[in-house]
C-alpha cells in the first residue's frame, strides 16, 4: 500500500460520496475529491466517526469505485482503488486531460528510470517489448499511454513492482503531450 501512498495525484477539488455498510444499513458520506491519480485519491470528510476499511467512492458523474484505506489523519483520507489501476474510460471520468497528461509523464518518467537503472537502452527496451524505438522513447516522454498489458510486461521485464511505475515518487515535470496508446511496432 505504501507504493499507492506516493502515487502522482492531482489536484482536482470535485465533491463525491463515500458510501459503507453501517449498523443502520448503508452510510452516505459527501467528501471533496482533494487529489486523484489512475491508482486512488485523496479525500476530504466531514466525518469524524470509525471509518471502514473498504468503502465505495462515488464521483459527481455516477462512477463508482470501491477503495481501501491506505491512510487515515483525521478527516482526510487516503485511498486506493481495489481493483488495480482505473483504465482511462474511468480515469477520463476522474481527472481532466491536462491531469491525464500529468499522469502519462509520471508513468513514462517512472519507466524511462528504472530502464535506465536496469542499462536497457531505449532500442534494446523497444525489441524486447515488440514496438518501436520511437514509440518507447515517446511513451516515456509521456506523449502516449502505455497499455496496462505492456506495462506489466515492461515491470518484469525490469524487475520492479507495477505499483512502482505506475504509483512510484513523483518524478521531474515534463512539457505536455497528445494522448495515443502505445501502438505495437
Amino acid at each position: 500500500m505504501s507504493e499507492l501512498r506516493a502515487a502522482t495525484r492531482q489536484s482536482t477539488a470535485r465533491t463525491g460520496l463515500v458510501e459503507f455498510d453501517g449498523v443502520r444499513g448503508t452510510v452516505s458520506i459527501p467528501c471533496t475529491i482533494a487529489d486523484v491519480s489512475g491508482t486512488g485519491a485523496r479525500l476530504k470528510l466531514d466525518w469524524s466517526l470509525a471509518f471502514p476499511k473498504e468503502a465505495t467512492l462515488i464521483f459527481a458523474d455516477g462512477l463508482r469505485k470501491t477503495c481501501r484505506v491506505a491512510w487515515q489523519k483525521r478527516r482526510l483520507l487516503g485511498v486506493a482503488f481495489a481493483d488495480g489501476v482505473a483504465s482511462l474510460d474511468e480515469q477520463a471520468l476522474m481527472m481532466t486531460e491536462e491531469e491525464q497528461a500529468l499522469h502519462r509523464r509520471h508513468i513514462g518518467a517512472q519507466v524511462r528510470g528504472a530502464r535506465e537503472a536496469r542499462g536497457y537502452t531505449e532500442s534494446q527496451m523497444a525489441n524486447l517489448i515488440g514496438v518501436s524505438p520511437d514509440d518507447v522513447a515517446r511513451a516515456e516522454r509521456g506523449e502516449i499511454s502505455i497499455p496496462l498489458h505492456q506495462l506489466t510486461h515492461i515491470a518484469d521485464l525490469l524487475l520492479v513492482d507495477l505499483d512502482s511505475l505506475v504509483a512510484g515518487p513523483a518524478s521531474i515535470e515534463l512539457p505536455p503531450a497528445n494522448d495515443v496508446e502505445l501502438a505495437a511496432g
